[in-house]
C-alpha cells in the first residue's frame, strides 16, 4: 500500500515539474507577444506599444508579432498605407504577419504583399499556436 501511494505521488510530482519546465522553454524567461489586427491604421498603436514595453522590459522582452487579417487586409498592398508601418515595426523587433486565408477569401494578389512581410496560412489557428506557446494575445 505505502508503495502505491508513494508510486502515485511520485508520478504526479513528475507530471506536475515536465508540466511547468516545458512552458519555461517554450518562452525563455521572455514576454511573448501577438495581437490579431483587422485594421492597418490600429498599427500605429500597436507598435508604439511594443516599443514601450520594449523601454519597459529591457531583457525580459521578447518576441512581438502582428497578424494582419479581415476584409481591409489588402490595404497591406497599399505602398502609401503600409510602408511606413513596416519600417517602424521594423525598427521596433515587431514581425507584421499577413493571414493567408484572408487574402484568399478577398482576393488580394500575394504577389503584392510586401516582402518583409510574413504570410501564414490562417492567421487564427496562428494566433492560437502562439498562444499555446505561452504568447500574451490580444485581438483588436
Amino acid at each position: 500500500m505505502k508503495t502505491y501511494i508513494f508510486s502515485s505521488l511520485f508520478f504526479i510530482l513528475t507530471l506536475v515539474t515536465t508540466n511547468h519546465m516545458t512552458a519555461q522553454d517554450v518562452t525563455n524567461g521572455k514576454n511573448n507577444y501577438v495581437v490579431l489586427t483587422k485594421k492597418v491604421a490600429q498599427l500605429q498603436p500597436i507598435i508604439l506599444t511594443a516599443e514601450a514595453l520594449k523601454a519597459e522590459e529591457c531583457d525580459a522582452f521578447g518576441d512581438f508579432q502582428v497578424i494582419i487579417c479581415g476584409k481591409e487586409i489588402g490595404d497591406i498592398t497599399d505602398p502609401e498605407k503600409i510602408n511606413t508601418f513596416i519600417e517602424k515595426a521594423e525598427k521596433a523587433g515587431v514581425q507584421l504577419v499577413a493571414c493567408g486565408f484572408s487574402l484568399n477569401k478577398f482576393k488580394v494578389d500575394k504577389t503584392k504583399v510586401p516582402s518583409k512581410m510574413t504570410t501564414v496560412e490562417n492567421g487564427i489557428l496562428y494566433n492560437f499556436q502562439l498562444q499555446k506557446k505561452g504568447y500574451k494575445s490580444l485581438s483588436l
